[in-house]
């Protein structure tokens, strides 16, 4: 099942997503899918990221062939940093190239959505408490992260963090292949089950750490392959079984 978040007159609202039309749920996907029984066809409604969360908590080298990629040793923990919920953009938005950057780098990510508030749960407790999954690109200003030793700055510019187009429920996460292309050429390619610490393990050490509440965004590293973005790319990541999010880079009017 799809869940979509999507303004439609001006009023934003939630629906499920099937063949080409969404049907409006009375109620946030956190609470129930009760159906109101209105439809609209999806070209008429504008998309909006499948969330709107209190925070987005993001996973650094949690892929063996990212680590693998730049020597780095494997890690005993998950490395665990934040974005912004201002650096989010919707399928078909537009990354701004900052002018504060030199290099700016794509990373495809699988991201997952917090059901419902939690704290401290197991591994095994995990899946019921994530909603569903999406796409994620973790945008990073490479060279600023770089000069700062540290990834608040290179990881929160507006714009760097699209996530969508939908929310996959019911999704076996563990062996899902990921891929990005940059203008239409194969960049990434890798698959779920190539992660050190797979979904249900991130969302039980993030939940030790911190509260998670409903719309929470979890993304999970990102394979090898990252590399640069320039003003006047399309940069699209797919995800078997979740979807496909794209978008364009532009120079900062």
């Amino acid at each position: 099942m799809l869940i979509v978040r999507y303004k439609y007159k001006r009023h934003i609202r939630y629906g499920i997503l099937e063949d080409g039309m969404i049907e409006e749920i009375s109620r946030t996907p956190f609470l129930d899918l009760e159906r109101t029984g209105s439809r609209y066809p999806l070209e008429e409604v504008e998309i909006l990221t499948p969330v709107y969360p209190e925070k987005i908590i993001a996973v650094g080298l949690n892929y063996r062939d990212h680590a693998e990629e730049f020597h780095l040793p494997i890690p005993e923990e998950p490395i665990l940093f934040l974005k912004p919920a201002s650096s989010l953009v919707a399928h078909e938005g537009d990354i701004v190239y900052p002018p504060e950057s030199h290099r700016v780098d794509y990373e495809a990510e699988l991201a997952l959505i917090c059901k419902d508030q939690c704290f401290a749960v197991s591994p095994r407790e995990a899946r019921r408490h994530i909603l569903g999954y999406c796409c994620s690109n973790d945008v990073t200003a490479r060279d600023l992260q770089i000069k700062d030793g540290q990834w608040t700055r290179a990881k929160s510019f507006d714009t760097f963090c699209p996530l969508g187009p939908y929310i996959a429920m019911g999704v076996d996460a563990s062996n899902l292949a990921i891929r990005l292309k940059l203008n239409g050429e194969l960049r990434q390619s890798s698959s779920t089950s190539n992660m050190i610490f797979p979904p249900e393990e991130l969302f039980s050490f993030v939940s030790r750490v911190m509260t998670l509440y409903p719309g929470d965004v979890i993304m999970t590293g990102t394979p090898s392959g990252v590399g640069e973005l320039s003003v006047g790319d399309l940069v699209e990541v797919e995800i078997e079984h979740i979807g496909l999010l794209r978008n364009r880079v532009v120079k900062l009017q």
